[in-house]
């Protein structure tokens, strides 16, 4: 039997939460949450303290410094996407679900500029990053990382066309590159996108996830609806799961 949740918080005290943040689903072993756009997965050189890492090991402490209880990062989530992610609260969960993550089911919803010429592809590709932590794409092989993601345009208007991503493998800015590369880069998108975008949000939303419990082995599936600015960009548009 496959379990299937939105948003079904709160869960816990959610004092702890940063703002926008949604417990979709606790238990012994795992943590999965709606993340907002603007937030990190985890602490970098310049920011240690204003993540979803961060804010959730205070949750599980609650509060309490001296606390020994702890999670475990799974996967992660660019700082402008928002969306689906999902911890571990302990060793065995991280490693199985890490160990299984091929066999993760990972879509996502992105607004591009422009109209694609297929309404729905598989990009495929090599992926590269530079000194400057920047992606890019190589026909090479041997210099980098094979990279496929599989789309389908669901909605157009006159200047966006509304996507479903399926992420095939799971490299690093894999999305924002590869529909970058076909001319067709993400509304918001700052690094990759086009100059002048004057949308202040990345128009990216990891939308679904669907794995089996790292401990019990029950097949999950969690899904969210995008922000607010996605109806926005597509004037007025609601998302039925």
């Amino acid at each position: 039997m496959k379990d299937t949740a939105a948003t079904n918080g709160p869960w816990g005290n959610t004092k702890f939460l940063p703002k926008g943040m949604e417990i979709l689903h606790e238990d012994n072993d795992i943590l999965v949450i709606n993340k907002p756009s603007g937030l990190l997965t985890m602490g970098t050189d310049t920011e240690k303290i204003r993540t979803a890492f961060f804010a959730l090991t205070n949750y599980v402490r609650k509060g309490a410094a001296k606390s020994t209880k702890r999670i475990f990062i799974v996967h992660r989530l660019d700082k402008e996407t928002s969306g689906i992610l999902v911890f571990a609260k302990n060793e065995k969960a991280k490693l199985t679900l890490q160990s299984r993550w091929q066999e993760t089911e990972k879509k996502y919803l992105a607004i591009v500029h422009g109209h694609c010429a297929k309404q729905a592809d598989t990009i495929t590709t090599y992926l590269v990053e530079n000194k400057a932590h920047n992606v890019y794409t190589t026909s090479d092989p041997k210099k980098g990382r094979l990279a496929q993601t599989a789309y389908t345009v669901l909605k157009e208007i006159t200047n966006f066309s509304l996507l479903k991503l399926t992420l095939l493998t799971g490299r690093k800015h894999q999305i924002r590159v590869h529909l970058a590369g076909i001319g067709h880069p993400i509304v918001g998108d700052k690094r990759y996108g086009k100059e002048n975008d004057a949308q202040k949000y990345l128009a990216l939303h990891a939308l679904s996830i669907s794995f089996n419990h790292p401990i019990n082995g029950r097949e999950l599936m969690f899904q969210t609806n995008p922000p607010g600015h996605f109806r926005s960009l597509l004037g007025g548009w609601e998302w039925n799961y």
